[in-house]
């Protein structure tokens, strides 16, 4: 990768967590279950509301591409990943996009690069894939 690529990543990592630092992390799935719930509240109310687009869409998308489907399974990836050394976003991003290799992990969340040797990152996913395959 040429050096001036390397620099502006750099600068965009760098300003993408100041610029977030306080902020908090959801899950896709956590959103879903939010989203979930309050279209559940608005069900069982005497004056039910006509949800936006923008919500139904919302919906739609986290339960589509949300990749644990209860609590519990939610709850055990976040305190997994939450052991670990890492920034919120690179927890979030990781449990969102279950990568399957360190490498792959390395490419779409470039922050992990020498903060995690690969083998920890290959027991961190693998733990993920599992927790994964034994959701009911």
């Amino acid at each position: 990768m040429c050096e001036r690529l390397k620099e502006t990543r750099s600068k965009i990592i760098v300003f993408f967590f100041v610029e977030f630092e306080n902020a908090e992390t959801l899950l896709i799935s956590e959103v879903y279950m939010l989203l979930e719930h309050r279209k559940a509240q608005n069900e069982s109310a005497e004056e039910e509301q006509e949800f936006s687009e923008v919500f139904m869409k919302s919906l739609t998308y986290t339960n589509r591409f949300g990749r644990f489907k209860n609590k519990e399974t939610i709850a055990a990836v976040r305190s997994l990943l939450m052991q670990k050394k890492l920034h919120k976003f690179e927890l979030a991003s990781l449990a969102n996009l279950c990568p399957e290799t360190p490498e792959e992990a390395k490419a779409l969340i470039p922050s992990l690069e020498g903060r995690l040797e690969d083998e920890e990152l290959r027991t961190i996913l693998e733990d993920i894939q599992t927790k994964r395959s034994l959701q009911y």
